[in-house]
């Protein structure tokens, strides 16, 4: 059983139908995603996703949709939100993002994951022995990608801040840069992630 049943179209009433109008207008859609109808339950949650989501996944800022979703899914992927990720993946198949782009999205998410891990570890061990002794994982999934180096590095960024490892975040905010990504394009590469892992959790603490 649901934890947090959807709320249909023609169950909503007042602010949350009007809003799924909005979220149809959105994505040109004929009727309302899945996942946006779980959070009709809570329309104050519902409107906060959907104007966020609005300004920074689907409006162009200052990166470009397909990089905007590819972050997206990134994180829903991290988050292990089934909902989430088959609603961007369909997202991701309508700005150009094919079946090797999400393989790749996934290698670089489960790689962080790796040295975010090992890192992390390194960071708050509270000892320097082990800043002297050899990392010795393999990472080749970071290179040779479908993506850009500079994609790559947003990705990085994202996960690997919500996995808390300060100097991997670090890493790649300094490449990013040398890299020529702006200051505020790194930013709405967090403000993303932002959003989608709050998507995720509520999505996850449905049960859907």
């Amino acid at each position: 059983m649901k934890r947090i049943a959807p709320l249909r179209e023609s169950e909503a009433t007042d602010k949350t139908a009007t809003t799924y109008g909005r979220i149809k207008e959105m994505l040109d859609a004929d009727e309302v995603p899945p996942v946006f109808l779980v959070m009709g339950r809570v329309p104050a949650f519902l409107q906060d996703f959907y104007m966020n989501f609005k300004k920074f996944v689907v409006k162009e800022g200052k990166l470009d949709p397909p990089t905007k979703t590819a972050i997206a899914l990134a994180v829903a992927l991290k988050e292990e939100c089934s909902p989430l990720v088959d609603f961007l993946t369909d997202m991701g198949s309508s700005r150009g993002l094919d079946e090797k782009h999400i393989g790749d999205i996934g290698a670089i998410v489960a790689s962080n994951a790796m040295y975010n891990s090992f890192f992390k570890f390194r960071d708050i061990a509270g000892s320097d022995v082990f800043e002297g002794m050899p990392v010795s994982l393999r990472a080749h999934a970071f290179q040779n990608t479908s993506f850009d180096d500079q994609t790559v590095e947003l990705l990085s960024v994202a996960v690997s801040n919500l996995n808390a490892c300060k100097p991997c975040v670090a890493g790649h905010v300094k490449k990013a840069r040398t890299l020529g990504v702006q200051d505020e394009a790194i930013l709405e590469a967090v403000q993303i992630a932002s959003l989608i892992v709050a998507g995720a959790q509520f999505l996850n603490a449905a049960d859907c």
